[in-house]
């Protein structure tokens, strides 16, 4: 993770198991915006908990209360790299009924053989298959995030 700027207050620091809400605009590394909590609620989660990707978590440690700071967090603590084993080609009829009209770029949940659900994105579709891809749609990417450190307890 590259720090790119920062803003710090003199106030008790985000550590181990602290309850933060943060502020944060997610961007690309061509500068679009995948993510915002402008104008929104700001985003409540617990250091240690893994609520949220490991770098996101480690850039908030050590913030002070309206701290400010622009960080670069690498595919591997973010979404990890895009696996071509996560790709799938899956025979059509194998899909309930009510999927039968399935798009390429459409985001579903499938259950797997445990019951356990996960979340896929179809990237082909012939007569008889649809290609899906299980990966994350941020895996193989490293993410800019701008945060702002809103409230610490």
């Amino acid at each position: 993770m590259r720090k790119i700027a920062a803003k710090k207050s003199n106030a008790a620091q985000v550590k181990n198991g602290d309850t933060v809400w943060v502020h944060y605009t997610g961007k690309l590394e061509d500068g679009s915006v995948f993510d915002s909590s402008v104008n929104k609620d700001s985003l409540e989660f617990t250091i240690g908990q893994k609520q949220v990707i490991p770098g996101f978590e480690q850039a908030v440690i050590g913030m002070s209360l309206n701290e400010s700071k622009t960080v670069v967090i690498p595919v591997d603590a973010a979404y990890g790299p895009h696996r071509k084993d996560r790709i799938a080609r899956v025979p059509r009829s194998r899909f309930p009924a009510d999927t039968a009209e399935l798009k390429v770029g459409q985001r579903l949940k499938l259950k797997q053989h445990g019951g356990q659900s996960v979340a896929v994105t179809v990237l082909d579709l012939s007569d008889s298959t649809a290609t899906l891809d299980a990966n994350h749609p941020l895996a193989g990417k490293d993410l800019t995030f701008d945060l702002e450190l809103v409230k610490i307890v």
